[in-house]
């Protein structure tokens, strides 16, 4: 990033200035010791602003003063269940107005909303309830079936149309306890997205909550009254529950929500709702480039979108296809305890934080940050590439896991810089862009060696998703017998009728990849497997490798760079495990 490029923003940032320094002096008065919490800050946003709409959605529309009143009259009735500050109310539906009630009346009371994914079943349902603890689980009667065939069950509460109706009817007040709780009590356990191992509960709190609204939507969105944020990713996420939902509600503007993300039916939504902004993911962005023009995409009167994820090479055909004045890509993590946004409208950045945190050398084999001679960590120069650190401070604290101590400490460095200081760990490899911006590079254990280099699988799949008939493209590094660190494999998702042209996709890559990142190996399926949230589960791809006696798929080897990618033969396979064929 360029001083101009930086200076350019600036200027046309000038109007939007005293937003920004009111929104930092928000945030820096923000600590786990002050009053506040989602439910007051609903209740505040009603009694200010009683008739403006709330929700949208095509199931019902409430107002503010509307939605809070039904909200009381459901924390009423967690308290005629017993329902005390601190307990957890698991919830299980999908996105709906009903569901978004219920984690308000929730918090109301001072207990934590668990925010369970509709999607799962059997034993991956019942380790997310056994990861929450919850003293009830609130669920929808299409889902009665599903938790019946649980093993072991807390009290079940099926949440009937007639209890709903009884409090939409009801009058009861806010709450007592709603103005006493803290900013630093826990809100919500989100499950992280498990594309590696087990999912883990993640704790959010009224303060991470406050600062995300105030921070993506008054000081990133500049949202007001006029204002309509859509949102079509699942509300037992942090993109939708803690940007989303807390971006309005802090700006008292609107929310459209969605069941489900459909590309086909996107912008149609946008249009009915009268969206202004929308929240996205990076796959998602992606699903709506290869989607044909449609009627509905023009003329639309989105002016941002925010949201994480969205790759450097889809960048400026996202913008420029939909007209998006505003991209403010973010960065951030459900058990982490810092934030970047794209506040300055650059290109191709998650943007600043005002917090603290640290770029440090790292170890690519050993995968950890390097330390000097006397135990401490370093930290990288402008335009290089290494591991995020984020304080860990009275004014950023880390929350973490919930019931997982191991896990919590794991994610913590002590004694980095000075003795007695802590760092959280996010994991991310990032660029140091300068001027407080950074780049996300690739996660952890995605960067992988070869031929003593670093080789980044974002890179990687930036360049093979250009090759014409590719749809979607996920790299990864594969043990190889018999060599030093990890060999590149992509595995392609191609256009549906495509056939796989080796030789042109060889000569695709040696032009765009230097010899050590070009993948030594190529699979292709007809789909990848994704979380909820779209993310492609990379963990399964690199168990099975090229394992050929295990994957059925289509299997491509690069052994002869004169002849490029040929199909992996028992010949091959057999050649390059006993050491005959060195890669």
């Amino acid at each position: 990033m360029s001083f101009a490029e930086l200076l350019s923003a600036l200027i046309r940032f000038i109007p939007r200035l005293p937003r920004f320094f009111l929104t930092l002096l928000q945030l820096a008065w923000a600590h786990k010791g002050r009053r506040g919490s989602t439910g007051y800050f609903l209740q505040r946003a009603a009694a200010r602003h009683p008739q403006r709409n709330f929700i949208k959605s095509k199931t019902g529309s409430y107002s503010y003063a509307e939605f809070n009143q039904w909200v009381n009259g459901l924390a009423h009735k967690l308290q005629q269940f017993g329902i005390q500050p601190g307990d957890c109310v698991a919830l299980l539906d999908r996105n709906s107005p009903e569901v978004l009630a219920w984690a308000f009346a929730v918090n109301k009371l001072g207990a934590v909303a668990g925010m369970l994914n509709p999607k799962q079943t059997g034993a991956n349902l019942a380790h997310s309830i056994a990861v929450m603890q919850p003293r009830l689980v609130v669920a929808t009667a299409e889902f009665e079936p599903t938790l019946a065939e649980l093993d072991t069950l807390p009290s079940l509460w099926i949440a009937s149309k007639e209890l709903h109706r009884q409090a939409h009817q009801s009058e009861q007040p806010n709450p007592t306890h709603t103005a006493t709780i803290k900013l630093g009590a826990t809100c919500f356990y989100m499950m992280t997205s498990g594309t590696t191992g087990l999912p883990k509960a993640a704790a959010m709190t009224h303060l991470r909550w406050y600062k995300a609204g105030i921070a993506f939507g008054r000081m990133s969105l500049s949202l007001s009254k006029r204002d309509t944020l859509y949102n079509c990713l699942p509300l037992y996420h942090n993109t939708a529950l803690s940007i989303a939902v807390s971006s309005v509600v802090m700006t008292h503007s609107s929310l459209a929500l969605a069941e489900r993300f459909s590309a086909s039916q996107f912008w149609s939504d946008v249009r009915e709702f009268g969206a202004t902004c929308f929240v996205y993911v990076g796959e998602l962005c992606r699903y709506l480039l290869q989607q044909s023009v449609q009627a509905e995409e023009r003329n639309n009167n989105i002016r941002a979108v925010i949201g994480n994820g969205l790759r450097a090479e889809l960048w400026d055909d996202f913008q420029q296809r939909f007209k998006v004045p505003r991209i403010c890509e973010l960065y951030g993590a459900s058990e982490g305890n810092v934030g970047f946004v794209n506040v300055f409208n650059l290109k191709r950045t998650v943007g600043f934080s005002p917090m603290t945190y640290a770029i440090v050398r790292f170890d690519y084999e050993q995968e950890t940050p390097l330390r000097d001679a006397q135990g401490r960590l370093q930290k990288v120069a402008k335009n290089e590439v290494g591991l995020l650190l984020t304080e860990v401070s009275r004014k950023a604290p880390f929350d973490g896991y919930t019931h997982n101590p191991e896990a919590n400490n794991a994610k913590l460095f002590r004694d980095v810089f000075k003795p007695g200081d802590c760092w959280f760990n996010t994991g991310d490899l990032v660029r140091h862009q300068g001027y407080r911006h950074i780049a996300f590079v690739d996660r952890v254990g995605d960067t992988f060696r070869w031929k003593s280099e670093n080789v980044a699988t974002t890179e990687v799949e930036a360049h093979v998703s250009r090759f014409g008939d590719v749809l979607a493209a996920v790299a990864y590094g594969v043990k190889v017998p018999f060599t030093e660190g990890r060999a590149g494999m992509v595995s392609l998702v191609l256009a549906k009728g495509a056939r796989f042209d080796a030789q042109a996709f060889y000569q695709h890559i040696r032009q765009s990849l230097p010899d050590y990142a070009q993948p030594l190996f190529v699979r292709l399926q007809q789909v990848h497997e994704v979380t909820t949230t779209f993310k492609i589960r990379k963990s399964q791809l690199k168990s099975e490798s090229f394992a050929i006696d295990h994957v059925r798929d289509p299997l491509y080897v690069l052994v002869d760079r004169q002849q490029g990618y040929q199909p992996l033969s028992d010949e091959l396979y057999q050649a390059i495990h006993s050491g005959q064929l060195r890669l």
